[in-house]
């Protein structure tokens, strides 16, 4: 039975594909390509909160994006046995699309966590910045089965490519931002997905572009807030950075109404008793039963029924996800413990960084510092930018442990093992 909810317009790819009748649908042909490529694999090695390897049971960037991709695609199911009104059997929100989404939401992030996408940020300023959902599109639309005679990309459709954008205002058009942009040269990317329609005027502002968002990429959204509200919390009490004693002296310390008291309270409780990972785990249904729809129009209703819905989500649960985040940043992110970690992260990216931008920028009788490939790829880049966003490119494509040894060739004077300079 076909589904009635996407049109040809959604399933349209940035190039016409020269594949032949695929068994599978064009959005399953889109998750089988992030699943199997290189970026999601080194995922496992990226730092989610704590450094891989620190011990067996944190969550990486490639178990976070399984995760996400899980309540996604829940988030899906439940919508279309409980929102009747909007949805049916021939008319739904694809959960494999949402699932592709959802998967790909992290491709674009670096080594060591948001602290490497910040230091990545203030290095490439003057070269049009560093963002990771900006590098999630560049990768699926440029880099993904990249070649030394051009980009490629996988291909995706227009509703894949809208689904990753949660942000759509590009750098130029802020002042010296920290994040929620996409690159100057992927605003053709927002007229792929609008379809060169002209955006409304009131929606040209950062906040209004940015948060006008297709009602895959807002489940997207959610889940991943679901995802890391939660098991951030679950992560941060097994490895005893949240406590019960901390807990309390954090409580004591704010000001919180009633129902936040009575969370913080709960958790309490459910550390006591010893349950607290069962507890969580059955919170992660209710944050997805906490969805509902509400119709809208847009300018893109004509084109596609994706920008329809808005997402819902009860206040209880919304306000119980923001008081999870805000445990978790005031007891863990802002711990000396991860400070010194995310120090250390921020230096060795730095000095990699200006090394590559020193040799094959500044200097023209350059070393061969890099793999061919991207020795080659760099260049033959025609100007400064371009160079110097390949250069981000190699780094934030690195696993935090890669990232390490890059370091430790170029500035640790013991370190050479032979092996290891392939």
């Amino acid at each position: 039975m076909k589904n009635k909810f996407y049109t040809d317009f959604d399933i349209e790819r940035i190039k016409e594909s020269k594949r032949s009748i695929d068994y599978r649908t064009p959005f399953q042909i889109d998750r089988d390509r992030i699943i199997h490529s290189s970026e999601f694999r080194r995922l496992q090695g990226k730092t989610q909160v704590f450094l891989p390897g620190e011990y067996d049971f944190y969550r990486t960037r490639l178990t976070h994006s399984i995760e996400v991709a899980q309540i996604g695609r829940s988030i899906c199911n439940y919508l279309l046995s409980t929102q009747k009104e909007y949805l049916s059997k021939d008319f739904f929100i694809d959960p494999d699309l949402v699932e592709a989404i959802c998967l790909a939401h992290d491709l674009g992030h670096p080594p060591f966590g948001h602290a490497g996408e910040r230091i990545l940020n203030n290095l490439m300023k003057k070269h049009g910045g560093f963002e990771g959902n900006a590098q999630t599109l560049r990768l699926v639309t440029e880099l993904l089965y990249k070649e030394l005679e051009g980009y490629r990309g996988m291909n995706p459709t227009r509703a894949f490519i809208d689904g990753i954008l949660k942000y759509k205002v590009n750098f130029s058009k802020l002042k010296n931002p920290e994040n929620h942009f996409i690159y100057d040269d992927q605003i053709k990317y927002i007229n792929f997905v609008f379809g060169n329609k002209n955006i409304p005027k009131n929606l040209l502002t950062k906040d209004n572009l940015n948060y006008f968002q297709s009602i895959e990429c807002q489940i997207m959204d959610w889940a991943d807030d679901t995802a890391y509200a939660i098991n951030d919390i679950v992560d941060s009490i097994s490895g005893g950075f949240i406590t019960i004693e901390k807990l309390s002296n954090w409580q004591e310390q704010n000001n919180l109404n009633e129902l936040q008291k009575s969370i913080v309270e709960e958790l309490i409780s459910w550390i006591k008793s010893g349950n607290i990972k069962r507890k969580l785990g059955a919170m992660i249904g209710e944050f997805i039963r906490s969805c509902q729809l509400k119709e809208r129009k847009t300018f893109m209703d004509s084109l596609t029924n994706r920008y329809k819905f808005i997402l819902v989500i009860q206040e209880d649960i919304l306000e119980r996800a923001k008081l999870y985040k805000k445990i978790s940043i005031d007891l863990v992110f802002h711990s000396p413990s991860l400070h010194q970690i995310e120090f250390k992260g921020n230096k060795m990216i730095e000095k990699i960084f200006e090394i590559l931008y020193e040799n094959y920028i500044s200097n023209k009788n350059s070393s061969k510092l890099l793999p061919d490939f991207n020795d080659k790829l760099i260049r033959k880049a025609k100007n400064k930018d371009l160079k110097a966003r390949l250069i981000c490119d190699y780094i934030s494509g690195a696993t935090d442990s890669y990232a390490m040894r890059i370091y430790k060739r170029l500035f640790d004077p013991d370190y050479s093992t032979l092996s290891d300079l392939a």
